[in-house]
């Protein structure tokens, strides 16, 4: 199987295989770098940002306040999915994916040099709110072009769960290096990290952001979309089309996502909060704690996405989900104990079932739209999950265990979280090992085959 860009002669299967690799590098290397810069914020959310720029609040108010910045990003994520999916299907995967990682990139650099509430008041929060919307703009477009840059470099249909599945990997790498820079720092007298510590996290990102940049010029666009722009079916408005062809997709979607990523961000981000305020755990066990379950989806995620290929990307992911609903109550039950011990293993353990639908999920996603509308389709749908489910996680997971002191109203809630997933998974095309690089709404006819039915 050989590929061709437009204007240039089809590569052979050594510079195939060379490509498929520089793409899956470039993809998972990239979205490490945002990653990194998206968790380091969320780290330092639930550690310092309501000591530091809402000083004058009680401290569950502050916290919640906190919170509200760190939710805009969500809020972004699904205005970048929209810009830059149809950019992403206008003028291609590569050129998009250098501009989000360059717009993530910058805004996290910036964040270092805002200046508390003691210098500038509320200012300084204003500030990091904007900040915080661009870092999420950028994050909303890169999702999309990484997976669409791996998967449809893939040379057979037998092997996209896998290899999808690696930009995912740029999720635990990225919470990885966060969690380890932030742990660095904090080993500092406590006033030295308030005052200046947190800070250098986020201008070391600038040094990841331009080997990321290097990484990504230096790959060619995917065979799919060099296809489609040979055969002219380049769509004027790819967002709107996909909207008008395909909303179930896209609702979807983004509904599938609810048990895997509202869980995360509570096991992620609330688990400082809730850690050292309710449980009395220092902040290095939980910053060591994630660290270890970062490390474990290292292996867990690309695992599922293979298993994924045998099996049927639908089945896997709905073991996951069905997992997570249960281990919600699990989880409270370990870390309400208060023992280091088992607050260490509930934090490792949490991201399992996140990486039994992490790791197929890519594929799931991105194989439900046509090739021409597809990084808009699945940007969209990725994303608008963050409205439902990632951004409001951690204040409603704050709000319910205010109103009932528990950690078991939070497994509640997590429990209906994976119900609605199962529910959209069920509902959802299996493509698993179909073709994908045809239009699925060309006549069948034609290609003697028919999209595959929800």
């Amino acid at each position: 199987m050989a590929a061709h860009q437009p204007g240039a002669m089809p590569l052979s299967d050594d510079d195939y295989r060379r490509q498929l690799r520089r793409a899956v590098i470039a993809s998972t290397i990239g979205t490490t770098i945002e990653w990194y810069d998206f968790f380091l914020y969320s780290i330092v959310t639930g550690l310092i940002f309501a000591k530091l720029y809402f000083p004058e609040s009680d401290p569950l108010v502050g916290t919640l306040q906190a919170f509200l910045i760190y939710a805009v990003g969500f809020v972004a994520r699904p205005v970048g999915a929209a810009i830059f999916g149809h950019y992403g299907d206008r003028i291609g995967r590569k050129a998009t994916l250098i501009v989000t990682l360059l717009l993530m990139g910058l805004a996290t650099f910036a964040v270092a040099f805002v200046p508390t509430y003691a210098t500038i008041g509320i200012w300084g929060a204003v500030i990091l709110t904007v900040l915080r919307f661009i870092q999420g703009v950028g994050v909303g477009g890169e999702w999309g072009g990484s997976v669409l840059m791996s998967m449809e470099w893939a040379r057979t249909n037998s092997h996209r769960g896998f290899v999808a599945s690696w930009p995912q990997f740029g999720v635990p790498a990225g919470l990885f290096i966060a969690n380890l820079v932030v742990l660095a720092m904090s080993e500092m007298s406590g006033s030295a990290f308030l005052t200046w510590g947190w800070r250098v996290p986020f201008v070391l990102s600038i040094v990841l952001v331009a080997i990321g940049l290097y990484i990504r010029l230096n790959i060619l666009e995917t065979p799919i979309f060099a296809k489609l722009l040979a055969e002219q079916k380049i769509e004027k408005t790819p967002m709107l089309e996909v909207i008008r062809r395909q909303p179930k997709d896209i609702f979807l979607s983004a509904f599938v996502r609810m048990a895997e990523q509202a869980p995360f961000y509570i096991f992620t981000a609330f688990v400082f909060t809730y850690g050292v305020r309710t449980l009395g755990a220092t902040r290095d066990l939980l910053l060591t704690a994630v660290l270890a379950a970062s490390v474990l989806e290292f292996f867990t995620i690309p695992l599922f996405g293979h298993i994924s290929d045998l099996i049927g990307r639908r089945r896997m992911y709905m073991i996951g989900a069905a997992l997570a609903g249960v281990f919600g109550f699990v989880y409270f039950a370990m870390v309400d104990t208060r023992a280091p011990v088992w607050i260490f293993f509930a934090i490792v353990l949490s991201l399992v079932p996140h990486s039994m639908m992490y790791g197929p999920q890519a594929a799931l996603i991105a194989e439900s739209f046509t090739g021409r509308l597809r990084y808009s389709g699945a940007s969209l749908g990725y994303q608008l999950a963050s409205l439902i489910a990632g951004g409001p996680a951690p204040l409603i997971a704050t709000a319910l265990f205010a109103y009932y002191h528990s950690g078991y109203a939070i497994a509640g809630y997590i429990f209906v979280c994976a119900l609605f997933s199962l529910a959209a998974a069920w509902r959802m095309g299996d493509y698993t090992n179909k073709d994908i690089s045809r239009e699925y709404d060309e006549p069948m006819e034609k290609h003697g085959h028919a999209r595959p039915a929800h």
